[in-house]
């Protein structure tokens, strides 16, 4: 069964996941993962800190700011991919990336281009992603230089 949390429900996680990270309750296992990312990104805290003004926000559209929420949800999406090897051969993509960058944050967000695009490219196209197609983009950004 796939599922497919909406806008407010992926938001709602998200804050949840903050609230209780700096509340020092105990958190589920992809909780964990998440606040790790959110960890990360002290520039979001602000944005996770208050889940009301978080939906309200869900309409606006800023070109020049990063959707923090997007961004915590493609860190979470490619941990995990990693995590079981789907599709196959990310694990070692974002394996190689993180050693060429020696920073797996780094490695994630060069991954994001190629996730991105790959989704991008399959709506445009009204086909389903190509997986081989993301993992070469990502073995193309490891192996550059």
């Amino acid at each position: 069964m796939l599922i497919q949390p909406s806008q407010a429900d992926v938001r709602r996680f998200f804050c949840a996941v903050y609230a209780k990270s700096r509340a020092g309750q105990p958190l589920e296992p992809i909780e964990t993962i998440a606040s790790l990312w959110i960890a990360e990104h002290p520039e979001y805290h602000a944005d996770l800190a208050d889940v009301d003004a978080a939906l309200l926000k869900m309409q606006e559209v800023d070109a020049a700011n990063t959707n923090p929420f997007l961004h915590l949800s493609m860190h979470l999406s490619i941990s995990e991919q990693c995590s079981i090897d789907q599709p196959r051969g990310i694990r070692q993509a974002v394996e190689l990336l993180t050693h060429k960058r020696d920073s797996l944050h780094e490695a994630h967000h060069e991954t994001m281009d190629c996730l991105g695009r790959m989704i991008w490219e399959s709506q445009r196209a009204g086909r389903p992603p190509d997986g081989a197609a993301y993992i070469d983009c990502v073995q193309r950004h490891a192996t550059r230089d």
